[in-house]
């Protein structure tokens, strides 16, 4: 539940030395670059490089060929590689020229397959007809064509009075009948108009010679030859991409260094003759990042920690254990924490996890949603699925405790009797008793949560220096005694008949920090030691802090009574799965039933998975991140040549 601690860090040497500080922070993995102007305060003499990138473009032109040939590039190791960057860039271009070719060249052949096949299906429609070609080319005062026509259109013709309107068919599909007409030179835009309005869709043929038959069975060797050409350019592809993969892969990971670490130098200014690179480190890397630093002549660096340079925004990368590391995703995609606030996402592993499994107590549901999210993580890499493994054990756990496997709520009463020493199951949950119970037992989860919440802003606040937030704020101090003493003697008053609610309680610790937080911004203002601390207005600042602590005293109950969801969902389960097994005993027979209840599981779980899903990341995001959380931290990003294996 920690931000890691990182270290800034202002390299100062000679321009000389500025590729070998570039080539060493990209090598390391480590270093987040950042502008240097805002780490100076006196920065009139500082210049920008300003140097154009010279190896984006072959890079992206040396991914859109191989993606284009249908090669994949991957990095690999580079071990000695001496190459200079000039002899890179020499064998990319030569690389990307080759494959260019061969991709045109398999891109024009299948043009023309493409093509031939077009002009193949065509004439295809014309066999049978009784035409020349090569006659029909010869004529002068007739103009052929040849297309397809709607079959309504059909009875239209034989109803026209020109008489050179006719139509040959000869073949037909359900639609249309394809076929031609002719029409004499100076008679064809009136002709070529009335087909027009029958909705004729004129064919461009292909200037060919003798019969369609004939046409036909030329186009078919060509088509052959093209396809033979086309097996022909694959294998020459193939044969060069397998004869200079290695080498290829060795290249592109080095030219995609290059071309990260010149990322580096648009945050480079120019200082005289020297230049200034400021970045982030973790703190935990210093000592060996500044010994290899050390070895680079001619440079000065200074290191100051995170905390002390809050100003800029240190970047923030996320220290959790393995488990809890799962749920950073949702962390992520709220907001990551800024470096001076507390990191949530154990309280979310934590809250998530259990939450998610009071509302799906299901033993065998619990064990199928656990599967399904190991393989949405192992074939598809998403990163809800690693989450859904450990909810779903949680779902299996509640379940046992529930007696509830697949719907079937006394499968495990033998179990229970044994481990619980109960005459049934644990407890019967549609029971009127039970139902009180997990009422009051949801509202009891919402009260600790909204504490633990409380507790964590103090904490947060402190560390970022926010008094006001601290100690007068609806989830500081004040509103933790406040919300905690009015629970506590509402408790005590009406379930434990314990009457500590008397003046000197009430106004002590319900209207005094009442009080407190109706005059947290003047306060705050004080114990921040700012000399402005009182409003312009008292009249406009009573107004509307009236109306604010009104706002805050609803969302006290509304926030709490939002945690009844939990236990809803408890109910909502048994309910649906007491749908799904009356529809199957309404169904009847062995087989009826089963298919039933196999289904119904089905639409449950995933319905039911779906909605726990997005209702716990409710609690979590509006009922817990809105008491402490701001979210407006940015991501530690170090330089580095291998970003997808990160």
């Amino acid at each position: 539940m920690s931000v890691r601690p990182v270290k800034a860090i202002s390299i100062i040497g000679m321009m000389s030395e500025l590729d070998k500080v570039i080539k060493f922070c990209g090598d390391s993995e480590v270093f987040h670059p950042d502008d240097a102007m805002s780490f100076y305060s006196n920065t009139k003499n500082f210049i920008p490089l300003n140097d154009k990138n010279p190896y984006s473009a072959p890079l992206q032109s040396l991914r859109s060929a191989a993606d284009m040939a249908g090669f994949e590039l991957h990095y690999t190791g580079l071990g000695e590689f001496s190459e200079s960057e000039s002899d890179v860039l020499k064998y990319i271009e030569y690389l990307i020229e080759k494959l260019e070719k061969m991709v045109n060249n398999r891109l024009r052949c299948k043009q023309e397959i493409d093509a031939c096949t077009r002009k193949i299906e065509q004439v295809g429609h014309f066999v049978g007809i009784d035409i020349d070609f090569t006659e029909i080319n010869k004529c002068k005062y007739i103009t052929p064509s040849f297309g397809r026509l709607p079959k309504e259109s059909m009875e239209k013709i034989t109803k026209t009075d020109n008489p050179y309107v006719m139509f040959f068919p000869c073949t037909s599909d359900e639609t249309h009948c394809w076929g031609a007409y002719f029409a004499p030179i100076e008679h064809t835009p009136e002709v070529d108009r009335i087909f027009s309005s029958l909705y004729f869709e004129k064919l461009d043929i292909p200037e060919i010679k003798g019969t369609p038959e004939e046409c036909v069975e030329e186009l078919k060797k060509q088509l052959a030859e093209l396809n033979e050409e086309s097996k022909r350019l694959e294998k020459e592809t193939n044969e060069l991409w397998n004869s200079e993969k290695d080498k290829c892969m060795k290249y592109y990971t080095k030219l995609e260094e290059l071309d990260s670490y010149h990322a580096i130098r648009r945050y480079v200014y120019k200082y005289h003759k020297n230049f200034i690179l400021v970045g982030w480190i973790p703190a935990d890397k210093e000592k060996s990042f500044t010994s290899n630093l050390d070895k680079i002549s001619s440079i000065e660096y200074s290191l100051s920690d995170g905390k002390d340079e809050l100003k800029n925004s240190p970047p923030v990368l996320l220290k959790n254990p393995p488990f809890f590391r799962l749920y950073e995703f949702y962390v992520k995609m709220y907001g990551l924490p800024s470096y001076n606030e507390v990191d949530p996402t154990t309280l979310v592993a934590i809250t998530y996890t259990i939450f998610f499994g009071i509302m799906f107590g299901d033993m065998g549901q619990g064990l199928v949603v656990s599967i399904i999210g190991f393989l949405m993580w192992k074939l598809k890499k998403m990163e809800i699925g690693r989450i859904l493994v450990p909810c779903g054990i949680s779902g299996m756990i509640f379940g046992f405790l529930y007696g509830s496997v697949f719907g079937f709520e006394h499968v495990l009463d033998p179990v229970h009797k044994a481990v619980f020493g109960t005459d049934g199951k644990l407890m019967e949950v549609m029971e009127s008793e039970t139902i009180n119970l997990i009422i009051y037992g949801s509202v009891a989860v919402g009260i600790v949560t909204i504490v633990v919440s409380m507790i964590i802003n103090l904490i947060s606040s402190l560390k970022r220096r926010d008094y006001e937030s601290a100690f007068f704020g609806a989830n500081s101090i004040s509103g933790f005694v406040f919300y905690v003493s009015l629970v506590a003697g509402l408790v005590c008053t009406m379930f434990l008949g314990i009457p500590i609610m008397n003046t000197a309680y009430i106004i002590g610790l319900i209207i005094v920090p009442l009080i407190l937080m109706f005059l947290r911004e003047p306060l705050g203002r004080l114990c921040s030691g700012k000399k402005k601390w009182q409003p312009e207005k008292w009249g406009e600042y009573c107004t509307q802090s009236f109306f604010e602590l009104f706002e805050m005293c609803l969302s006290y109950v509304t926030n709490t009574m939002s945690f009844l969801r939990v236990g809803a969902y408890i109910l909502v389960h048994a309910g649906m799965m007491l749908v799904v097994f009356t529809l199957a005993e309404m169904v009847g027979g062995a087989v009826g039933y089963t298919v039933v209840v196999i289904l119904g599981n089905g639409v449950v779980m995933a319905l039911e998975a779906l909605l726990v899903a997005i209702q716990v990341l409710r609690l979590d995001y509006y009922e817990i991140f809105s008491r402490f959380y701001i979210g407006e931290g940015r991501r530690f990003t170090p330089v580095t040549a291998r970003k997808s294996e990160n």
